[in-house]
This record gives structure tokens, sequence and C-alpha cells, in this order.
């Protein structure tokens, strides 16, 4: 469950932003009532199990990369519209929603680069770094959205829901070809190459985060 306006501000300059806010206000809008906010997070989370499992299975199975692209869309559905409907439904807990969404995020991200490095799509040691780098980066959040009380779900445009567009797009991919070509330096896996661009764009997004949020907080409390 997302949290709410309550503790801080969402904020969500994603591509996809205004689109996705559209569709998930009318699912919201006609979610039975049965369905409860809690159903959904388990759903994401679940969803981002199948999809690191799937992973995993592709190494030796090819058309479970289909399965990748299912279970990122059923993810998206219940990570996204679990705090839109808890809104919806004015039915908020912020710091239980706030809480268990993030630890459901770092299990999750786990689960997926876990099933990528053992099936053979990317290398374990691009995949640990890749899961440590987003640690950090989520630390980074955190920490921003409790003294700034302003919660950043994007930066530079891109937040979780371009990424697992993008995520789709290379799994697909992946069933006509696994390696790509970088000019005279030779040929990797497509995975690696998108491992290691991901972690320079990480890093960025943190260091860009961090002095804008430093500075701020400077001029906020000065002496």
């Amino acid at each position: 469950m997302k949290t709410d306006a309550k503790l801080h501000i969402r904020e969500n300059g994603g591509l996809l932003a205004v689109p996705e806010k559209k569709a998930l206000n009318w699912l919201a809008s006609h979610m039975p009532q049965w369905i409860h906010s809690d159903h959904l997070t388990l759903l994401g989370l679940s969803a981002m199990i199948g999809a690191g499992a799937s992973f995993w299975i592709s190494g030796f199975y090819k058309p479970a990369l289909i399965m990748v692209v299912v279970f990122l869309a059923l993810n998206w559905f219940g990570d996204s519209l679990d705090g839109t409907l808890a809104r919806f439904r004015n039915r908020q807990r912020p710091r239980y929603g706030y809480y268990v969404d993030h630890v459901i995020d770092l299990i999750g991200t786990a689960a997926l680069l876990g099933g990528m490095a053992f099936s053979g799509y990317m290398s374990p040691i691009i995949a640990i770094a890749l899961l440590a780098t987003f640690a950090i980066v989520e630390a980074e959040v955190f920490l921003a959205t409790h003294v700034q009380q302003v919660f950043r779900l994007s930066t530079f445009g891109f937040g979780p829901t371009e990424l697992r567009v993008l995520l789709s797009a290379g799994a697909l991919y992946l069933m006509v070809n696994p390696l790509v070509q970088i000019g005279g330096l030779g040929t990797f896996l497509l995975f690696d190459v998108g491992g290691v661009f991901s972690i320079a764009g990480l890093i960025t997004a943190f260091t860009f985060s961090a002095i804008r949020n430093t500075r701020s907080l400077y001029h906020a409390e000065t002496l």
C-alpha cells in the first residue's frame, strides 16, 4: 500500500504518469468491494517473485520469458493500484502502507535480479552490483522522504512503470537474441549491458538527488 499525503506528498514525473494515473483511478472505481489494498499488495509481491522465477526457468525453457512480461504486468497492477484503491476508498494507513510497500519492493527486486542471475542472461556479479546500487538509491529516497516530506517516484522521467516497460521489452528481445555487439569491443550479454547502464543511471540519479536535497536542506536551515 502506498503512503498518503498525511505523511508526505507523492510526486511522479514519469513519462507515463498522466495516462497511468487515469487508468489507476478508473480501475479503483470499478474494483469489486471484496478486493482490498492488502490483496493487491500481495499480488504485486507474488507477481515480482513470479517474474524472477520465470527468468530462472527461461534459462532452460525460453518461452518462460513470455511469463516474465505477464508477471511484470500483474506486478504493476497490484503494486500501483493498492495505494490508489486505499485513497479512493479513504482507507489509508500511511505508516503501515509506506513501510510494507517498500519492504516488499526490496524483496521483489532481490527475487527478480536473483532470477536473472540464475537464468544465465545476466552475470551474477552484475546482478549483485545492480541490487546493491538499487538498495543505496532506495535508502537515499527513504531519507529524502523523511526530511523533505516529498516522496519522488521518478527521476529524469523514469519511474517504476517506465522501468517495467523497458524490462518487458528486453525480456521479449531475449527470445530473439540474448547477445549484443558493441562496436569493436566485442559481444556481450544484452542484460549485462543493460545492467551496467542501469547501475550508471542509478548512480547518476542518486548523485543528483543527494546534491539537490543537500542544497535544499542547507538553505532551509541556515545558521
